[in-house]
């Protein structure tokens, strides 16, 4: 409960609805334009593990995946796997050879000053990519970086996360109500 509490209060500072809304909405983080960010001067790729990169709670990465990571590496992007998971369950994933940024504490602006910090990235550079508007998304709204919500690859989530769940349906239909955002219509 304390970390719902959390959330509704991040929620509220400022414009309510706008740090919730993405910049970009795809299906999955295969069907992203990563030509078009790159030409948009992104160059450092931040992506949540869990229902973004592998169903809850894959324990290995996939061949999909591992090739998707090794393409946008050869295209020059920084990818980096940015969880809120514990390192424990990031062991695994280390094998895909990218950095992995484990407890983040997502959507608190802390995780995301780091990697700024330690990379020496522009804000501008750098996008969040995930499956969560109260984590993901209001995290990389609050900082400043672009963000890309997905859809949940598997239909299992974290405890806590199946609470969320419900009031992002709720955030879903204001979206849909205020013409900004429509569950499952994906910009190109």
């Amino acid at each position: 409960m304390t970390r719902i509490f959390i959330y509704v209060i991040l929620f509220y500072e400022g414009d309510k609805l706008k740090n919730l809304i993405p910049n970009i909405y795809n299906k999955s983080i295969y069907t992203i334009d990563y030509n078009k960010l790159k030409k948009n001067n992104v160059k450092c790729l931040l992506y949540d593990l869990d229902n973004t990169c592998v169903p809850y709670p894959e324990k290995v990465p996939t061949k999909e995946l591992t090739e998707l990571f090794n393409k946008l590496t050869k295209l020059g992007f920084k990818v980096i796997i940015f969880s809120n998971t514990t390192p424990n369950r990031l062991e695994n994933f280390k094998s895909l050879n990218i950095e992995i940024h484990g407890l983040s504490k997502k959507p608190f602006k802390k995780g995301f000053l780091d990697i700024i910090n330690t990379y020496k990235y522009k804000k501008e550079e750098i996008c969040i990519i995930g499956d969560q508007i109260f984590t993901d998304i209001l995290g990389g709204n609050r900082v400043g970086i672009k963000t890309i919500l997905v859809d949940p690859m598997g239909p299992h989530d974290f405890i806590f996360t199946k609470i969320t769940r419900m009031i992002e349906k709720i955030i879903f239909r204001r979206m849909k109500r205020k013409n900004i955002l429509t569950k499952g219509v994906y910009d190109e």
